[in-house]
């Protein structure tokens, strides 16, 4: 048997017949550039994480940094960011003009770690972003306590965490305004690159509309110098398709993790993931710790089962980041995770029998040893 890490040609044939007439309504209509498929994807997104405003934008790295610009970073101020994300949640603070400060994660969720990050905030601090990494939600009650009591203001990037929930309330809810990623790999994901920013606050919303529209919200009228940053009708079709199945997918999700979980519950050779109290995770990817990472995808691999590791270095140490003066010890739970990680195939069109597959040779490996 072989199991990949994720089937999205199986996604699209189980959804075909939908998304080739969504394509074709395009088409047929030359909506390739906003139009009606774009807005009526941004309403029907933002009523499906509970908020009010939707932008859509190009992908979501560009969400995040349209997100910072119009929240005004200026040179020098500084944004805490966890040690342990993909490079967006960092680069665009730089990008932006402001100045990176990384936070170590927290050991069960891994994401930003309240303790370090209280440590972090000094008179230059600014914002926070926090990542709800892996579809795991930080701890955003404690975040946004921290936040208000220092004048801060919060972007979640939320950019694999579509559905996940604290306390029956969806991610992205906690903060000024929350950034998400439709890449093609996303639990919501399009067939190219996409993003959104989702906010409450109209001002802002005008502001990064503004913004990403070449600095005008009338063509020929260029109020301020932005960028182009949009999501094509093509994308927003096949999105509104998908984004129907999405509270599905994520039942599934969550099921397949909690059959991992009880599965290798007696297996001390490995960590299992594990979600903060009140929380639901959207269980983007399902991440064990082993000290044998090396040796067990390997293993899985010989067996025709295919593995990923999300991310084989923590952001401080990456080479872009060496100016910054920082060292492993520093960020000593973002460092183990980065050395120890390994990413398990989990996707809603995963058969049961697949899933079987992966434990019973995660089992037998540990078993040889």
């Amino acid at each position: 048997m072989k199991v990949p890490f994720m089937n999205l040609s199986k996604q699209y044939l189980n959804l075909r017949s939908e998304i080739d007439e969504a394509i074709s309504n395009v088409i047929d209509k030359s909506a390739f550039i906003r139009g009606p498929y774009v807005e009526t994807f941004e309403s029907e997104f933002a009523e499906a994480m509970q908020m009010t405003h939707c932008l859509s934008c190009a992908n979501g790295t560009d969400a995040l940094y349209i997100a910072l610009k119009c929240l005004d970073l200026c040179p020098g101020e500084e944004v805490i960011v966890p040690a342990m994300s993909w490079i967006s949640t960092s680069e665009t603070v730089s990008q932006a003009g402001g100045r990176v400060v990384f936070c170590d994660i927290d050991p069960i969720s891994y994401t930003l770690c309240i303790e370090d990050l209280r440590k972090k905030i000094t008179d230059k601090t600014v914002g926070i972003i926090p990542v709800h990494l892996y579809g795991h939600p930080a701890a955003m009650n404690e975040i946004k306590t921290i936040a208000d009591s220092e004048g801060l203001w919060i972007i979640e990037d939320c950019a694999q965490a579509h559905m996940a929930t604290i306390e029956n309330q969806i991610v992205g809810s906690w903060s000024a305004v929350a950034s998400y990623s439709f890449y093609p790999g996303k639990n919501l994901g399009a067939m190219g690159d996409a993003g959104a920013l989702l906010t409450e606050n109209v001002e802002l919303l005008k502001r990064m509309t503004m913004f990403a529209r070449h600095g005008g919200l009338v063509k020929g009228e260029h109020e301020i110098e932005g960028i182009n940053s949009r999501m094509d009708g093509m994308q927003a079709a096949i999105l509104s398709v998908k984004l129907k199945h999405l509270k599905d997918w994520t039942k599934k999700r969550r099921e397949q993790a909690a059959y991992y979980n009880e599965a290798f519950e007696s297996l001390d050779e490995l960590i299992v993931p594990k979600e903060l109290s009140g929380s639901n995770s959207a269980w983007h990817l399902y991440v064990i710790k082993t000290n044998n990472r090396q040796e067990l995808a390997a293993y899985l691999k010989a067996h025709g089962i295919e593995t990923n590791i999300n991310y084989p270095k923590e952001l401080p140490s990456l080479p872009c980041y060496k100016h910054l003066g920082y060292h492993h010890d520093d960020f000593p739970v973002a460092h183990e995770l980065a050395k120890k990680c390994l990413s398990l195939p989990l996707f809603p069109e995963m058969k049961v029998s697949e899933q079987e597959y992966v434990v019973e040779h995660i089992n037998k490996y540990f078993q040889e040893k």
